[in-house]
């Protein structure tokens, strides 16, 4: 497993980390010791970057990776994130606020300072008022957390992120059939030494190259009941695109593909390929799917042609059947 380093934070990420959305309970059920086999399994792979939430099944992802932590003679890198409680959102946002709903997350992940905590998609004029981000800044120097950064939905909320000095991160919405940033925001992130954390890297399975349209998603998994954005924004789901004109994508991507290239290993070797972006995090239901991901670490860049290929299709066929913006 390769590293690189996380922006301001100075970390040395695993370049594939794992989302840990999942544990959660939030696609359907995981028992507690599948939860623990998939963080397990991703030390045992070189992953040492993980990602969650305080909303991730009510703050279960983050009790469930606090008590396998307390097991391990090296704690890896942990990210949280901050801003989508109840308590918080849309509109009980105050430093006061923040600074509580970090402080349970710590607890729960069993540390005193976050290595990480990222606003989580916060409304936009919450973000753009500056004043959340002020509040991230003084608590970074009270100690509650090392960094901070701000996980985005839109390109114009991470392009004013990005200009905040002590801004260490950025997550987006990044993958084959989401390629805008890599001409709007890349640049800007590196020239501001802030690291780009991938969220989404295969559009919420679709570029695994396994759905078909007769698919069936848990009740409680959101590809099933925020497919058109009914319980939050639709670009966090198939990556805004809708469920069957998705499937139809994958499926002509894969017959352009040349002879022997998998789809998956494509989706994730093409987003490593962008050297502006510290990690990947590829989210993970089973231990299989976390060895599986983990091994684009050690795939061979594409080639300059596969990579004009994928960005012609982008344009023709995909940024168009994207909805909630870009």
């Amino acid at each position: 497993m390769k590293t690189r380093t996380l922006g301001k934070t100075g970390f040395e990420v695993s370049e594939v980390g794992l989302g840990c959305w999942q544990l959660g309970n939030d696609f359907g059920p995981v028992e507690d010791k599948e939860a623990t086999t998939i963080l397990q399994t991703a030390v045992d792979e070189g992953i040492h970057f993980f990602d969650t939430a305080d909303v991730y099944g009510g703050g279960l992802s983050e009790q469930r990776i606090g008590q396998w932590r307390n097991t391990l003679s090296k704690s890896p890198i942990i990210a949280t994130k901050v801003g989508r409680d109840a308590a918080l959102y849309p509109n009980g946002y105050s430093k006061a606020a923040v600074k509580k709903s970090l402080q349970a997350s710590a607890k729960r992940l069993g540390v005193e300072t976050i290595d990480l905590a990222q606003l989580h998609c916060v409304p936009r004029d919450v973000l753009f008022s500056g004043d959340i981000l002020a509040w991230m800044e003084d608590l970074k120097k009270e100690g509650v957390v090392q960094h901070f950064g701000a996980s985005v939905e839109m390109l114009d909320e991470a392009t004013f992120c990005c200009a905040h000095p002590e801004l260490a991160s950025l997550q987006i919405l990044f993958n084959v059939f989401r390629q805008d940033a890599v001409e709007s925001l890349l640049p800007l992130a590196e020239k501001n030494n802030v690291g780009i954390i991938v969220r989404l890297p295969l559009a919420s399975g679709l570029l695994s190259g396994k759905m078909s349209l007769d698919h069936r998603f848990d009740e409680h998994d959101h590809r099933s009941y925020n497919k058109d954005g009914a319980a939050f924004h639709v670009g966090e789901t198939f990556n805004g695109i809708p469920f069957e004109k998705g499937v139809a994508l994958v499926e002509a991507l894969k017959a352009k593909l040349p002879e022997g290239q998998n789809i998956l290993d494509v989706s994730l070797r093409w987003i490593l390929d962008q050297p502006q972006v510290s990690s990947i995090i590829a989210g993970a239901s089973r231990s299989s799917q976390v060895t599986r991901n983990a091994a684009a670490s050690a795939l061979p860049p594409l080639s300059s042609e596969l990579h004009a290929l994928l960005t012609d299709f982008y344009r023709a066929e995909v940024r168009g059947h994207i909805r909630g913006g870009i």
